[in-house]
């Protein structure tokens, strides 16, 4: 038997004895010593993710391979390792694909479990999906949050000229002012306190009128780039028409559709983010680390806006 954090049918986060999963083929059985928190967890909390309940959340586990089900070198068994999972690493035992668990060995604990699917996000929406060239200038809503800092830092090595970050708050723009940015600006100020500056890519992971604004502030040949909804869920209509006629491109990103679909694209854009972080070209910033049992809290403050940077939770 293991502890488990379990959100049950009611939509409450509790502390359950649950069996210890086994490893199947190309998965491995990982001990978490902690689990990043992030935003898949508002959404499953909220109904937005459908999973069957109960269900034991969390996406991002750090810890030690224990078991290797078939197909996995069994020599993997007692490396430290960081994991993205599709649930399942709020427990002392988590299963996690082969392909998507990756060699943390000389990392500290924590911030392997900060990695998480921030990271190689940042890392993609910059290097792989807008391919960001020297010189050019880059802004950058929810600044504050895991892939905001992680994203100016690549941004800032891929040669950026310039990175405008926006965030909520005064004190998350102070906040996000240790990441690189040059200019941060507060959600109320923007688009207002650009005057008329354009930007060759915009990362958006905000949604409604501020997607809108977004398009208005691209560059030509600029790239705006959707890779969530906080804002709202509600669609926005965009003219592929104008979007041809101005040079501009709207592009998505789903890092776990990807993880599902192409993981092993994933799995290299995560190797080569772990790598920047592992020789400190890249800070993960651990802001709050809260127990188990206060996983809701963490949650809440996480859906509330209240937390800058990285947060996880201790397992072991």
């Amino acid at each position: 038997m293991m502890k488990a954090v379990v959100l049950d049918t009611d939509d409450q986060l509790r502390l359950a004895d649950l069996d210890e999963p086994t490893a199947g083929p190309s998965q491995v059985a990982i001990a978490v010593a902690y689990a990043g928190i992030q935003y898949g967890d508002v959404l499953v909390r909220n109904g937005h993710f459908e999973v069957p309940r109960p269900f034991v959340p969390g996406f991002e586990a750090a810890g030690q391979i224990v078991a290797v089900g078939e197909g996995v070198d069994p020599a993997r068994i007692g490396a430290q390792v960081t994991a993205l999972v599709g649930g399942g690493a709020y427990a002392e035992v988590a299963l996690a694909p082969a392909v998507l668990t990756f060699d943390a060995a000389g990392i500290d604990p924590r911030v392997a479990a900060g990695f998480g699917w921030a990271t190689p996000t940042a890392y993609d929406l910059i290097n792989t999906i807008t391919r960001v060239r020297p010189g050019e200038s880059v802004l950058i809503h929810a600044a504050a949050g895991g892939v905001g800092t992680l994203a100016a830092q690549f941004a800032k090595a891929a040669g950026a000229g310039r990175v405008v970050g926006v965030v909520g708050s005064a004190e998350r723009a102070s906040y996000a002012a240790s990441f690189g940015f040059d200019q941060v600006l507060v959600r109320e100020e923007f688009p207002d306190a650009l005057g008329g500056e354009q930007f060759d890519v915009i990362l958006d992971p905000v949604g409604g009128p501020a997607r809108l604004a977004n398009l208005e502030r691209l560059a030509p040949h600029g790239r705006l780039v959707v890779y969530g909804n906080i804002a709202t869920f509600e669609p926005v209509q965009v003219s592929v028409n104008d979007l041809l006629m101005q040079g501009k491109s709207l592009l998505t990103y789903n890092s776990n559709l990807l993880g599902q679909t192409h993981p092993e694209r994933l799995a290299d854009s995560a190797r080569r983010a772990l790598k920047a972080v592992a020789e400190g070209r890249v800070r993960i910033d651990i802001t709050a680390e809260y127990e188990a049992a206060d996983l809701d809290t963490a949650v809440q403050n996480l859906a509330d806006g209240a937390t800058c940077g990285k947060s996880i939770l201790r397992i072991a």
